[in-house]
Order: C-alpha cells, then sequence, then structure tokens
C-alpha cells in the first residue's frame, strides 16, 4: 500500500436534476463538499544493516524530520532525537531537523535510514567546559602553585611585568569566551558528540598549560624590543579582542531567539563589523590577530604554535562556511574570501 487517503464528506448525496426541476421543485443542485487528507507511511532501516527498525502510519504530509525522530523515540527511547540522523541514502547527508516530510523526493511510502550519532553533550556545555580549563590552568601556573616549578619558587611572582600582563589578556580573553557563550551565542545545532568534548578540552588545556608554563616559569626573558614591542602587541590584541566581540553581536542580530534562520552577514555602523565586506568569517581573523599579538607580546614559541594551528582549524572552518554561504544565496557578495581578504 502506497498511502492512507481519506475522505471526508459534507452533506448529502446529490441528486440527478432531471428537465432542470430538483428536488422539491428547486432549480439549485445541492452542492458536494469533499475533502481529502493524504498521509505518509514512514518505515525507517538501520543504515548499516538494513534491518527495519520501524514503521509509522499515518504520519501528517506537513510533519517535520524532528517530527518523525519523536515518533522514533517513542519505539526506540534510547536513541532521543539528538542522537538520531535520518537520511534517504544510507551513505548520504543526514536531513535537517525542520525539513518538510512532502517536500522531500519520495513517494507516499517514505524509506529513511537511521544512524546513531553516539551520546550527546550541549554546545554550550562544551564551550564552557573547553573555555574554564584553559582559564584555571594559566592562574595555576601564574601563582605557581607547588610542584610546578619547585619548592624554590612556590607562590613567588615573576619581576617582569610583561608576564603579569600576560596573564591579564589571556584571563580576559576567556572570560569573554565563557560571558559571549552564556549570553551572546545562538547556536544553530543544540548539541555535539560527547567524545569530541576530549579531544577538544586536550587541545585547549594542553596548549594553556603549555604556554603558561613557560610564560611564568622563573627563568622566562622579556621581549628582545622591551616595551614598545609589549605595547604594540597589547594593541593589536585589545583591537583584534573587541573586533571578534562586534562580529559575535552582529551575527547575534541574524538569528531570532530560538530560530535557526541563516542570513547572509552584511556590516552594521559598527566600524568593526566592516571586515565583512571582505572576509565571510571575519570573528577567524580577529580570533587569530587576538593570538598574533599575545605571541608578540610574550615572545613564546608555545604562544606561536597555538596561533597557527589554531589558524589552520579556523581556516578549515571559514571555507566550509563559505562555501555553505555561496551554496545557499545566490546573491552572495562575490568579493569576500573565507578568512583573509584577497587570499584565504
Amino acid at each position: 500500500m502506497d498511502g492512507s487517503l481519506v475522505s471526508v464528506e459534507g452533506g448529502h448525496p446529490p441528486q440527478r436534476n432531471v428537465n432542470g426541476v430538483g428536488p422539491k421543485g428547486s432549480t439549485k443542485t445541492t452542492k458536494k463538499s469533499k475533502k481529502a487528507v493524504l498521509f505518509f507511511e514512514v518505515e525507517i532501516l538501520d543504515a548499516k544493516t538494513r534491518e527495519k527498525l520501524c514503521f509509522l502510519d499515518k504520519v501528517e504530509p506537513n510533519a517535520t524530520i524532528a517530527e518523525i525522530k519523536s515518533l522514533f523515540t517513542k519505539s526506540h527511547p534510547q536513541w532521543y532525537p539528538a542522537r538520531q540522523s535520518l537520511r534517504l541514502d544510507p551513505k548520504g547527508r543526514s536531513l535537517k531537523d525542520e525539513d518538510i516530510l512532502q517536500n522531500l523526493p519520495v513517494g507516499t511510502t517514505a524509506t529513511l535510514y537511521f544512524r546513531d550519532l553516539g551520546a550527546q553533550i550541549s554546545w554550550v556545555t562544551v564551550f564552557l567546559t573547553e573555555y574554564a580549563g584553559p582559564l584555571s590552568i594559566y592562574l595555576l601556573f601564574y601563582f605557581r602553585v607547588p610542584f610546578i616549578y619547585g619548592p624554590k619558587y612556590d607562590f613567588t611572582s615573576s619581576k617582569y611585568s610583561v608576564v603579569h600582563l600576560a596573564c591579564i589578556c589571556h584571563s580576559f580573553h576567556y572570560i569573554k569566551r565563557l560571558l559571549e557563550t552564556l549570553f551572546v551565542h545562538r547556536f544553530s545545532h543544540g548539541t555535539m558528540p560527547l567524545r569530541n568534548i576530549f579531544k577538544n578540552c586536550t587541545y585547549y588545556w594542553g596548549f594553556a598549560a603549555w604556554m603558561a608554563y613557560y610564560i611564568n616559569h622563573p627563568l622566562y626573558t622579556p621581549p628582545a624590543y622591551g616595551h614598545e614591542q609589549v605595547k604594540l602587541a597589547l594593541i593589536i590584541f585589545l583591537f583584534c579582542q573587541l573586533g571578534n566581540f562586534s562580529i559575535h553581536i552582529a551575527l547575534r542580530n541574524l538569528r531570532p531567539a530560538g530560530s535557526k534562520t541563516r542570513k547572509i552577514p552584511y556590516p552594521t555602523k559598527n566600524p568593526f563589523t566592516w571586515l565583512f565586506l571582505l572576509v565571510s568569517c571575519p570573528n577567524y581573523t580577529y580570533e587569530v590577530g587576538s593570538w598574533i599579538g599575545f605571541a608578540i607580546m610574550t615572545q613564546c614559541l608555545p604562544v606561536a604554535l597555538f596561533s597557527l594551528v589554531g589558524f589552520i582549524q579556523m581556516t578549515i572552518w571559514a571555507k566550509g562556511k563559505h562555501r555553505s554561504y555561496l551554496k545557499e544565496f545566490r546573491d552572495y557578495p562575490p568579493l569576500r574570501s573565507p578568512i583573509i581578504p584577497f587570499l584565504l
């Protein structure tokens, strides 16, 4: 059976009009009111084994993938909606939660393939964990708690002002990120695989410890060009931090609360957002700039390596978002590059 067709009729069956005379001498034919509702049948198979996991009967044609996931969860509670990936082809892309069943290239009997995404964790939790770690770890080295540099240096402080300034800048950066996570960012996806948090935390926490160890080391020496180098680096750092925050606010204002609406980001009256004229992801441009400033300030190799690795990763993200913009919006500004104006 391809589907279920239910007809609802109103009124009495029409009677034949003979010689233009209707029932009881009426000249009008009784009109027939008919309303048809077409339901879909949805079959959900395991993408790997092709085993039938669930069969949903009489699904509304305007049902979304999110609603189908909720129906699927009723028969398989262990796979809550965030764990589910439903697709039209076993090796195809996941369907979006907002996709509507009747708009998909399927018949009235639709076959969807299920993949388990694994245990999920909210993006907010991930970000808070990623950013709270570096903030705390750096401070342990800054205050030189025992068992790091030896008993001789326990709870001592550096004589160089750049060390204290670096701690302020590093702490400011991650406090800013924590506050943005709580009050600014609006996430298009609510969760991510739980396993990713271990990889992300290893990256952020590990680099924070490596940087902090050398910057706060008793044998640390200040930058070669002294205060002038530090001042220039501080200006770069603060400029890029403010730019990064401005872009995050602009992106937040593009998406209403609770919505997954995507729009083309354009510059606002804030001069820091004018970088949107040249790049698709200026938040990454400013982020890389901040770490370059921090590397110049501290003249520390681990910071430079962290900046390089971060730049490579953010370039990958920026290229992906740039391609997505070009694919989704036909009128997307052609002058923009992913992350570096005119180059990359």
